[in-house]
This record gives structure tokens, sequence and C-alpha cells, in this order.
């Protein structure tokens, strides 16, 4: 019966992945994801690139984020991505895959950036979800916070942090964290967001 289930589950979301118009036009406008849509309806609003930039993108693959960041920032930005999961190359991208959590990652990273301080450190990260929300969601917060600690290890003081979380238990003091740290701090839901979705960006600026 459970296997039954997790079939009809599976169709399901198949169907609704297919059907999407989003994933359509990711496809037809050639970009890595339909998450690219969100960020540059951000990038629309908060005015997140310009050219000329040093962007740290944790959590990239398959490089949707990093993709948009490198064709709004051009060549003479810098775009540092990483990953657990491999990523195919991208043109004036340089992506380091492993788990920054590991010191040898960790340190690949600042190699990248050198003497420079990131403009923007945006995380799209997510663990891999069970459905189980007792155990999705402390991941996921857990996720969100290292992505912030190496957000303040990195950014530039005018730097921002734009950063992917899940509403639900430690939301709050999350964003809290977030308002002690940053002198700005504003939520956004992009429409290429699954509306049954409970993630929201939190979008920072101004390191205290």
């Amino acid at each position: 019966m459970a296997k039954s289930s997790r079939s009809k589950s599976s169709k399901g979301w198949l169907k609704e992945h297919f059907s999407d118009q989003w994933v359509a036009r990711a496809q037809a406008e050639g970009y890595r994801s339909r998450a690219s849509f969100k960020l540059l309806e951000m990038h629309e609003k908060d005015n997140l690139f310009r050219p000329g930039m040093t962007v740290l993108d944790l959590g990239a693959a398959p490089g949707g984020w990093s993709q948009v960041a490198g064709q709004l920032i051009g060549s003479r930005g810098t775009v540092i991505a990483s990953d657990i999961l491999a990523m195919d190359a991208l043109p004036d991208v340089t992506f380091i895959q492993g788990d920054f959590r590991e010191d040898d990652v960790y340190e690949q990273i600042l190699a990248a950036l050198g003497d420079r301080r990131a403009d923007l450190v945006m995380s799209d990260m997510a663990p891999n979800m069970s459905g189980n929300r007792g155990v999705d969601q402390p991941r996921a917060m857990y996720l969100a916070e290292l992505a912030l600690d190496m957000a303040e290890r990195v950014l530039e003081p005018e730097g921002r942090f734009l950063v992917k979380v899940f509403q639900g238990e430690g939301f709050e003091e999350y964003r809290r964290a977030l308002l002690q740290r940053f002198n700005k701090v504003v939520s956004r839901k992009p429409a290429a967001s699954r509306a049954r979705s409970t993630e929201v960006y939190q979008l920072a600026s101004g390191l205290k």
C-alpha cells in the first residue's frame, strides 16, 4: 500500500513538474532550472547584481543561480559556486565541488575569493526532503545557519546575503539572528516558487 502511494505521489510530482510553466520557460530560454526565474525576479525588485561584482553561490547545482549571476555581472565579475553535487561548467564561474562544512572545501572557497570580499552571498540550499517536517525543517534551518556563518566570514560591509529558508520551527529565531547581524532584512516569495512550498527568501543587507 505504501509503495503504491509513493508511486502515485512520484507520478503526481512528475506531472506537475513537466506541466510547470516555469520549467517549460527554463527549457525554452536555456536556463538550467526554474530557480533561475526566482533569482531574476528578485534581481528586478532588489537590484541584486551589477557588473564587476564578486558573488558566492552556495548549493549551486545544477547552476541556475550561477548562470544568472554570471550573465548579469559580466566577464569583469567573479562567481564562485559550490555544491556537494557535480555541476556542469559555466563561463566565468569557478566551481568547487564538496561539502563546505569540511575544512578543505571551506579553504578552497576562501582561496578562490583571495583578497576579495563578496558583494553578494546567496544560498538556495535545501536538504533532500523526506516528507517528514520534523526531520526536514531542522535540516533546512541548519543549512541556512551554515550559509549565514559563511556570509559573515566573507561579505564586505555593504554586501548582501540572500538565503532560502522554510517557514516553520526555527524560522522566527533565524530571522531574529539576521536582524541582529544586518541593518535590514526583507522577505521575498517569487512567483516561480511553488505555491504550496513554505520556502521564503530572506535578503539581508548592511552587515553590522
